[in-house]
């Protein structure tokens, strides 16, 4: 009997880091079967971003499970809009509502929350401090492997920071978010509020914001659970 589950993952990764971080996760669902794509997404605008994975989303044979961490959030609120995609999946991911952008959001941190250690910008493109990058971005990823992410980031442009959203998908898929309990980029009250406004199924594991690369088996189970409520 042929399976009632969305075979196509798509998976978008955010800012300051490329689509390799993935490795584990991709690796995990083409065991469970699924056919994987990964978006490299330049991070210069939100809407060129948009438009290389929709190229990925079009190359599909059916239906995509659209995945998300980060600024890959906001890249897959709007893309999530083409025919093709049957659900959403936001992996500690910026679930964005119609005009907002990630800046916008960014701008006014609550009171006490951690304060990701983003550089001045440098012609129009965002970094983190590489000598802080891992205690922000990657506390729970092996030390090694953390300080190659800072020192290897993918410079996040200001276009994509400030890039809104014109056509929130979430409104109309079926979503679900992953929330990571010991993010210091984006607290998890905040993923809290914006996996509820969204309407998502929501699971939390304890994990820093790249949770996708240090706690792939979390990641890939919301996936595949996404993957079969896609349908």
């Amino acid at each position: 009997m042929k399976s009632s589950k969305v075979n196509n993952i798509v998976l978008v990764h955010g800012g300051f880091v490329d689509g390799s971080g993935w490795e584990s996760v991709y690796a995990i669902l083409k065991n469970k079967g699924f056919n994987v794509s990964i978006v490299q997404n330049p991070t210069i605008s939100l809407a060129d971003d948009v438009a290389v994975t929709n190229r990925i989303i079009n190359a599909q044979d059916g239906p995509v499970v659209l995945v998300g961490h980060s600024y890959g959030g906001a890249v897959i609120t709007e893309a999530g809009n083409n025919p093709k995609v049957a659900a959403l999946a936001y992996i500690t991911a910026f679930a964005l509502d119609n005009g907002e952008s990630v800046g916008t959001l960014i701008k006014d941190p609550a009171p006490g929350a951690p304060v990701p250690p983003i550089m001045p910008p440098q012609d129009g493109f965002l970094l983190l401090d590489p000598k802080k990058f891992a205690a922000s971005f990657a506390a729970d990823v092996e030390p090694g492997l953390a300080d190659f992410m800072g020192a290897s980031q993918v410079p996040w442009g200001l276009e994509a920071l400030n890039g809104a959203v014109s056509n929130a998908s979430w409104k109309n898929k079926p979503t679900w978010y992953l929330i990571a309990t010991d993010d210091k980029m984006i607290p998890p009250d905040a993923q809290r509020f914006l996996a509820k406004r969204a309407g998502a199924t929501v699971a939390e594991a304890k994990g820093s914001h790249a949770i996708y690369v240090s706690q792939p088996e979390a990641v890939a189970d919301l996936i595949a659970l996404a993957a079969e409520g896609g349908r």
